[in-house]
């Protein structure tokens, strides 16, 4: 959208939609309007006919819309629309939107169940709108020439925009995981919109930005028995209703871990044939287990799956690192993005939606720093920041060049999310920011870019805002029962052997990113040292060589390689923004 009384140009959307297209390798499509210009890239999953084809304009309406991501609810919401007196011309959840935007305006997002990230033109105002919980990414990029926006960084990247470091989201991404939370990213010139965020951009460039959903974790008067009950019933419609909404078969990402092991088991207990179920794993190293086979073999039994299960050698992995790495909207450190994407690609072979259990352990207290962080003393950051933090601010300091010692935005930030009223203990606090907004930009986001780079559709049926809401209101206690997730683990007892649900929490793993030795070792070296990295001038090189020299000395508190974060924001660089 242009305020400069320009037009857009058509070329500018052809090399954005070039940085999306594997989003979406359906079909394509582009409008422009003088002023505004859509470019869209469809995965066809809701209405596979020309009538749900995007950009979708009603010229009666005189709207426009650009979306990606699934309205559960789109039926009911059509059904109620039809007696308001409108009439559809496709069966698609995207005209949907359309008509419930003319009939509500802004509000109309208050309406919609599901993951959205969308675009409407009304005449002479932009309205863009993402998800209460962040599942559809939604990047921008602003001047007082144009507002800009899409589904990667990448694609913004080809508008020429400013790609210099952000130096608050570099101190955040070397701290949290790769977290960067909204509304920055490592870019100066890119930012992402908030969760749960409508912004009116009008045709002078002002911009109205509202939050229209905010849970809070405080307590409801339900008895314990009740609290769980609730809960049974909340996840069950929440994959209810993700099965329902598809034109597609649907299958399910089993890591073999109680959640995505629960998911298959409801499936099968509603009555639901011929599962299929994909699994993937890796090489040992040492101790460290690198597949998860033993557990999700015994789902695939019980449940009679139809189940492919991939092993990837270590060999087959660095050559497909920067394929991955691509595909990043934002550098992401998780270990198993990778696993992710070649899981993904495998996956896309036989189906286009798959159901995942990203969500679960923030929902329902799975992880093991919580309860350290329960019985922690000191200030609410100092609780969280000694099991949680990838580095001490002191650390940071030795890791990057002065020009980036700007402070510790770490901490700045997470004081503020925690001064937020509406949580009654600290942990409720913890448990909200991590739900909300760290996993905003860490699992789910890894999880969306990693399988959309396939034309592979993840859907995450224990983020169902219902559910988040429901879990947040439950007392610390319950959750935190049983080595944690106790409301999901009485739900699946009975239903999964108990070998499943009791085994000790295990991570999608990759051990090789975890403890860098041999080719990986000389491959982030070969990173860190390059001529690249030394002319950006972000990392201080005589602290680098000390990580390189001896990486498994530099690990995070959550057990993370701390040579591997650094090394994959370089790579990131190099790939996405020097090439």
């Amino acid at each position: 959208m242009r305020f400069d009384n320009q037009a857009v140009k058509s070329e500018d959307l052809s090399l954005m939609m070039q940085k999306i297209a594997r989003r979406g390798p359906d079909d394509s499509g582009v409008w422009t309007e003088k002023m505004v210009g859509f470019g869209h890239r469809r995965l066809s999953i809701i209405d596979l006919s020309n009538h749900a084809h995007q950009p979708m304009i009603d010229d009666t309406l005189h709207l426009s819309l650009v979306f990606n991501g699934t309205i559960y609810n789109y039926q009911s919401l059509r059904k109620e629309l039809i007696k308001y007196g409108y009439v559809f011309f496709s069966t698609s959840d995207t005209e949907v939107i359309l008509k419930a935007y003319h009939k509500w305006g802004e509000d109309c997002v208050t309406h919609l169940d599901g993951m959205f990230a969308f675009a409407i033109w009304d005449e002479d105002k932009l309205f863009v709108a993402r998800d209460r919980m962040g599942i559809k990414p939604l990047y921008f990029n602003l001047t007082n020439k144009a507002f800009s926006f899409a589904s990667n960084t990448q694609a913004l990247v080809t508008l020429g925009i400013d790609t210099t470091i952000n130096s608050v989201a570099l101190q955040q991404q070397l701290s949290l995981h790769g977290v960067v939370p909204a509304p920055n990213t490592i870019l100066n010139g890119v930012n992402k919109i908030k969760p749960a965020t409508t912004l009116m951009i009008d045709a002078s460039g002002k911009i109205v930005e509202k939050k229209y959903w905010q849970p809070n974790a405080q307590r409801s008067n339900l008895s314990e028995a009740d609290y769980l009950e609730r809960t049974h019933e909340l996840l069950i419609k929440a994959v209810d209703k993700r099965m329902l909404a598809a034109d597609v078969p649907i299958g399910v990402l089993l890591s073999g871990g109680l959640d995505s092991s629960l998911l298959v088991g409801l499936l099968a207990q509603a009555g639901h044939q011929d599962i299929r179920t994909f699994s993937i794993g890796f090489e040992d190293i040492g101790d460290e287990m690198g597949s998860e086979f033993e557990y999700s073999d015994q789902i695939v039994k019980k449940f009679n799956t139809t189940h492919e299960k991939y092993v990837i050698s270590n060999a087959q992995v660095l050559p497909r690192l920067g394929e991955a790495v691509a595909n990043m909207a934002e550098p992401m450190v998780g270990q198993d993005s990778v696993a992710f994407y070649l899981l993904s690609e495998q996956v896309s072979k036989h189906i286009k939606v798959v159901l995942s259990g990203q969500g679960a352990d923030e929902a329902f207290a799975g992880y093991f720093w919580y309860e350290r962080m329960k019985n922690e003393i000191g200030s609410e950051f100092e609780r969280f920041a000694k099991h949680y933090v990838d580095r001490p601010y002191e650390e940071y300091l030795q890791t990057v060049n002065p020009q980036y010692h700007t402070g510790n935005h770490t901490q700045d930030w997470l004081n503020k999310e925690f001064s937020k009223a509406g949580a009654d203990e600290f942990i409720d606090k913890v448990f909200r920011t991590d739900i909300t907004r760290l996993i905003v930009d860490d699992p789910v986001k890894r999880v969306d870019n990693m399988t959309m780079a396939w034309g592979l559709e993840a859907r995450v049926p224990f983020m169902d805002t219902h559910l988040v809401e429901h879990a947040l209101s439950m007392p610390p206690s319950l959750k935190m029962a049983e080595e944690g997730k106790y409301p999901l683990k009485h739900i699946a007892r009975g239903l999964l052997p108990n070998s499943v649900i009791d085994r000790k929490k295990g991570y999608f793993p990759m051990p090789a990113l975890k403890y860098v030795r041999g080719e990986f070792l000389e491959f982030m070296a070969d990173i860190l040292t390059s001529s690249q990295c030394l002319n950006r001038g972000v990392y201080n090189q005589n602290f680098v060589q000390k990580v390189i020299n001896k990486p498994e000395q530099y690990m995070t508190a959550l057990n993370g390689s701390r040579l591997w974060h650094l090394a994959l924001l370089e790579y990131w660089l190099q790939i996405n923004i020097d090439e």
